[in-house]
């Protein structure tokens, strides 16, 4: 992969935003015959909008890559699980089976840490040299530069999301992570502090042992980056459980973290579900540390568990229901782009999204028709193609969640300006969908949707918008668009969130780190912070006799 596509990696927004624009394709209205099923099952009737949706009535395009890694990743090789079951992997362009994938469970987790747990006490990774250590992971980031074609290929066929995006923006950026965290192997130290008397005082900083680590559908690619990268740079082992929807990518990689010298045991990967091989692995006693990213509710369920146990260190990075606030001074043009990128991204399947959106009340009936007339742009399809923006929801129970919240936004009053309904009659597509007229007290600006749904809502002062911003149980990320510093510089100091774009969105640089507030998270991933996740600290406290200096 060029350098230049490993540099664009680091920011999503600098190749979201400054792409062309998709031209303006044919836009049939959606067929009466659906239109009618739809009044049949009573859901929206009479809401049919223009999109631009040529490439969603087309024939799936073939990927071009096969799959061949469909066992569980188990002491450095691919093993069916003790069951013998398995589960299928899906489509969502199609709803079709890509694969049967090896379901593990409880004894494939037990089958995992063993491996991890003498990997750790026994064999060579954590006694390796760190700088060893380091040029394994930048062979790594080489050999995922070199196969970026197939992992974006697998990533999208089973994630759903474009092409362009897993190809140019993704998979050059978890080259670049590991890149990150190969510097970072041999830059971990300890410190020596001088003490109130006759004592040398070493502090230590140690691997934490064997790490579980369970990650999400959204980003596959990117959160195995984000948990495994550091795991490793810190010298820990790893037992890894894949999502259920996505297990394709992770299984790949894997094998090219191997074909990078990884020793066998170290990096362990478990294909299943949640309540069976994920309640096993946050559970599991001889599991030191548990790393989490999915819902909230998950969450305290993975943190209940692992309290339970054996008290295991918990990081979680966990829902969002993010405010994008518009002042009065803004480019309306520019931010009704930016804040549409910042909620449709990724088929709006981000933690992050901009799902909230504030705009002032002097500009708030421009922002929404210009909002209106960009949603009915957007280009939906099949995510292999050139030139599309949305391809479909990860699956049938997230599309179907989708589709509720539209309802409840109807239902409560707020103005569907445009969407509201299925694209197409097969696979998991969904029309971009925006609400005027939202309050503060709907589901639809309260709980998060986790699909292209843009709620606006209205305000006209400053300390109004940073108490209402602030008047949610999550406090994950926010955005911010002005162009007055003061109120910049206020906006980002009072509100109560993780992390706070300025006039930009989806800045997702290795170095900065990323969690939430509040019911959003425990912990920080990415740059220096999150390899405090993966350490202990030891005081080795020595006496010195006739000591020359204290």
């Amino acid at each position: 992969m060029a350098g230049a596509a490993r540099r664009a990696g680091s920011s999503l927004l600098s190749r979201c935003l400054l792409s062309s624009r998709p031209a303006a394709a044919a836009s049939p209205a959606v067929p009466s015959a659906l239109r009618r099923a739809d009044r049949a099952r009573g859901f929206l009737p009479g809401v049919l909008q223009r999109f631009s949706t040529a490439a969603a009535a087309e024939e799936p395009i073939s990927p071009s890559v096969q799959v061949n890694h469909t066992q569980l990743l188990i002491d450095g090789k691919f093993v069916e699980s003790a069951s013998g079951k398995t589960f299928p992997t899906l489509d969502p362009r199609t709803g079709d089976v890509i694969a049967h994938v090896s379901e593990g469970d409880a004894e494939d987790i037990n089958r995992a840490v063993f491996a991890a747990r003498k990997a750790f006490d026994e064999g060579p990774w954590p006694k390796m040299t760190a700088y060893e250590r380091s040029r394994i992971l930048l062979r790594f980031a080489d050999l995922i530069d070199k196969h970026n074609d197939e992992l974006a290929a697998l990533e999208t066929w089973d994630n759903g999301k474009p092409y362009a995006q897993a190809a140019h923006i993704e998979v050059p950026m978890v080259a670049r992570l590991m890149r990150y965290y190969a510097g970072w192997a041999d830059k971990i130290h300890g410190l020596v502090v001088p003490a109130d008397g006759p004592h040398h005082v070493q502090v230590l900083h140690e691997p934490i042992g064997v790490a579980g680590q369970i990650i999400p559908w959204n980003f596959p690619l990117l959160m195995f980056a984000w948990k495994v990268g550091p795991a490793l740079a810190c010298g820990n082992t790893v037992v890894l459980k894949t999502a259920e929807q996505t297990p394709l990518s992770a299984l790949y990689i894997s094998k090219l973290l191997h074909e990078a010298g990884l020793p066998d045991g170290v990096v362990n990967v478990v294909s299943g579900f949640g309540p069976t091989a994920g309640a096993a692995l946050a559970s599991h006693m001889d599991v030191d540390k548990i790393a989490f990213t999915g819902s909230t509710d998950t969450g305290k369920i993975v943190l209940e568990l692992a309290a339970r146990s054996n008290l295991k260190s918990v990081t979680l990075e966990l829902g969002g229901k993010s405010p994008f606030i518009i002042m009065d001074d803004a480019d309306v043009d520019h931010a009704v782009e930016l804040a549409h990128f910042a909620l449709f991204f990724n088929q709006g399947q981000c933690c992050c999204a901009g799902s909230r959106t504030f705009v002032h009340e002097r500009i708030y009936d421009e922002f929404v028709e210009k909002a209106k007339a960009r949603a009915l742009k957007r280009v939906v399809g099949d995510p292999f193609k050139n030139g599309v923006e949305q391809g479909p929801q990860i699956d049938d129970e997230q599309f179907n969640k989708i589709l509720r919240y539209i309802r409840y936004g109807v239902e409560s009053g707020a103005n569907l300006v445009t969407g509201g309904d299925r694209l197409g009659d097969k696979g998991y597509y969904i029309q971009p969908t925006i609400f005027s007229d939202v309050k503060d007290n709907m589901k639809i600006a309260q709980e998060e949707i986790f699909g292209p749904v843009q709620s606006i809502l209205k305000f006209n002062d400053l300390n109004e918008v940073i108490k209402r911003a602030n008047a949610s149980q999550y406090g994950l990320a926010a955005g911010v668009f002005t162009n007055n510093l003061n109120t910049a510089n206020t906006l980002t100091r009072a509100l109560r969130v993780g992390t706070v774009w300025v006039n930009c969105f989806d800045v997702f640089d290795a170095a900065i780190p990323f969690g939430g507030y509040k019911q959003s998270g425990i912990g920080r991933e990415k740059g220096i912070d999150s390899l405090k996740n993966y350490l202990q600290i030891k005081a080795v406290v020595t006496p010195i006799k006739n000591a020359a200096w204290l």
